[in-house]
């Protein structure tokens, strides 16, 4: 280890499962020796709000296979602590839940079966900024995110208000409630009110089903257009 890795400071990783033989396994993953000019990790085993109220937390890793993981922590944690970057490790063969996982936040997903080596090795690169999921998966993300702006058509079915649609844009931007609020002025109590309001209508219970229903409603006014524009075109090239 050379002496510019000896004076880094170590990073604190949060790690949320319940179960004893789950959390030995996961803080087991921080027993390896730092890589060269990589700073030390510290596991920080503990409860969500534990982890949430304690700032010198900036990672989580979070254990889908423990009763406490799911889509809706990853929410949690983008609207209470959205500088938080969540590791997430689940099941495996589930593209739909780690395109969700992903668009909900989180910078890393690891299948059950990824050894402590690999596990280290995407927290590695987690902390120095990127992102470790599959390249044809984040090519997924990529091409869902490219097709998020139509937001009229959107709202048109569920016949938003301007206010909303601008919510509901931001939203799909993974922006926070916090940020919401300053980028178009109101106070975050206001938003909360729009994103429920945006969550009846359609008919989601958490920001995170709000957004993929929006996806789901963008990409099939989409899919309706482009079928009735060729339809359109088979039919004057009839005429």
């Amino acid at each position: 280890m050379t002496s510019y890795a000896l004076n880094l400071q170590p990073i604190r990783i949060g790690v949320l499962a319940d179960e004893p033989v789950r959390v030995a396994g996961l803080a087991s993953i921080f027993d390896q020796p730092a890589q060269e000019d990589q700073p030390q990790l510290v596991p920080v085993v503990g409860s969500l709000p534990e982890l949430l109220g304690s700032t010198s937390i900036e990672y989580i890793v979070i254990d889908f296979y423990s009763s406490l993981g799911s889509l809706e922590i990853l929410e949690t944690i983008r609207r209470d602590r959205p500088e938080i970057r969540s590791i997430v490790i689940g099941p495996e063969g589930d593209d739909e839940l780690v395109l969700n996982s992903i668009i909900a936040g989180a910078r890393a997903y690891l299948g059950q079966s990824a050894d402590p080596e690999v596990v280290r090795r995407a927290i590695d690169v987690v902390t120095s900024g990127s992102i470790w999921a599959p390249r044809r998966l984040l090519c997924r993300v990529i091409d869902r995110l490219l097709k998020v702006p139509n937001v009229a058509q959107i709202a048109s079915g569920l016949q938003l208000t301007q206010r909303e649609q601008q919510v509901l844009e931001l939203i799909l931007g993974a922006h926070s409630t916090r940020e919401i609020a300053s980028r178009l002025g109101i106070e975050q109590r206001t938003v909360k009110s729009y994103v429920g309001r945006l969550m009846r209508k359609t008919g989601a219970d958490n920001r995170i089903k709000l957004s993929m229903s929006a996806l789901r409603r963008s990409l099939l006014a989409n899919d309706v257009g482009q079928r009735g524009a060729a339809a359109g075109s088979r039919g004057r090239v009839a005429d």
